[in-house]
């Protein structure tokens, strides 16, 4: 909450050119994968997200560990600092500041991080997933509902086509061992934590919404009605709209793109009732600003997050590698 940052904002521009990013990064990782040997290119990745998904896990837990700790625990403050030069022309090149109890968190992050590095087993991964899926929502910002309409409009065609047009985005996906997916044992019942074949759930189908939905309750906070109605509504959309795409891959047996349902219910649902209230300029009218919620606990660093659970990979290298600073940092680029 002291953090001199704000989150990162995405723009009307930055929406438009979304699906062309993620569609270039999808395209690239695909034949990645066509010219190099998958068993290496997976190694380098286990050990790159190995490093991520502690960061991200720690970063998740350290509020909800805090609880845990007693009042008396000895809580040290540490600061780990690397300047460049001397004098005047002194610059700080990593501030970092933490306390016992980040280390503790960190501790209990690392034994997920061994067992997903030895085992890649499935619980490992979300634990993982979700972390970076719930800080990508936390740090990404809609500036309005007109931005996030055409930010998901984009990524609708953009998963429709490399889902149905192509066998791009599924090879990618069962190519590319790291946590960029949520996976769900089918055969859970039969074989239990041991399950092995699994559904599929990529990031991107979780943040995008995601951040959607976050942008209706900060609307519903402006108008101060002490109601949460589009939050709420936006959000039962989100589970009708993954429901219908489970129903629907077991129906056709073929992998679904998840924003095919997602997007329609997320816009449409929120948009019925602002008709219904009489709300819809008010909707439209709204522009986010950069305020921290009260109860929002707030993160410094983590990854700019693609459209795609394919171009996760390469985005979180922008933010989450980067150690937290003092001074204010302007925002990177999308």
């Amino acid at each position: 909450q002291n953090s001199s940052e704000m989150p990162e904002t995405i723009t009307s521009r930055d929406a438009a050119r979304f699906p062309i990013v993620a569609s270039c990064t999808l395209l690239g990782l695909y034949l990645f994968f066509k010219i190099f040997s998958q068993e290496y290119i997976n190694l380098l990745l286990s050990m790159y997200f190995f490093v991520l998904g502690i960061l991200a896990l720690s970063h998740t837990i350290s509020p909800m560990m805090n609880r845990f700790f007693p009042a008396n625990f000895p809580n040290k403050q540490y600061q780990l600092l690397f300047t460049q030069g001397s004098g005047e022309s002194k610059e700080e090149i990593v501030n970092y500041e933490f306390d016992t109890k980040d280390l503790v968190c960190l501790a209990l992050s690392s034994v997920v991080g061994v067992w997903y590095l030895l085992r890649k087993h499935w619980i490992a991964n979300n634990l993982f997933g979700l972390a970076f899926s719930l800080n990508g929502v936390e740090l990404l910002h809609l500036n309005n509902v007109s931005t996030g309409c055409i930010l998901l409009g984009g990524l609708f065609i953009y998963d429709v086509f490399w889902v149905f047009g192509t066998n791009v985005m599924v090879t990618v996906a069962k190519s590319f061992e790291a946590p960029i997916k949520l996976v769900f044992p089918q055969d859970l019942l039969e074989k239990g934590l041991e399950a092995d074949n699994f559904a599929m759930l990529g990031l991107g189908d979780i943040v995008i919404p995601g951040i959607f939905i976050a942008l209706l309750l900060r609307f519903d906070i402006s108008l101060k009605k002490n109601t949460h109605t589009y939050f709420y509504t936006s959000f039962v959309a989100y589970i009708f709209g993954l429901g219908l795409t489970i129903f629907i891959m077991h129906i056709f047996k073929h992998a679904q793109p998840a924003l095919l349902y997602l997007v329609p219910a997320c816009i449409g649902f929120p948009l019925l009732v602002a008709l219904a209230k009489g709300e819809v300029t008010e909707l439209f009218s709204y522009e986010s600003s950069a305020e921290i919620l009260p109860h929002t606990p707030r993160l410094t660093h983590f990854p700019t997050v693609s459209g795609s659970p394919a171009s996760l990979a390469d985005s979180m290298q922008q933010k989450l590698s980067c150690p937290r600073r003092r001074r204010q940092q302007s925002p990177s680029a999308l």
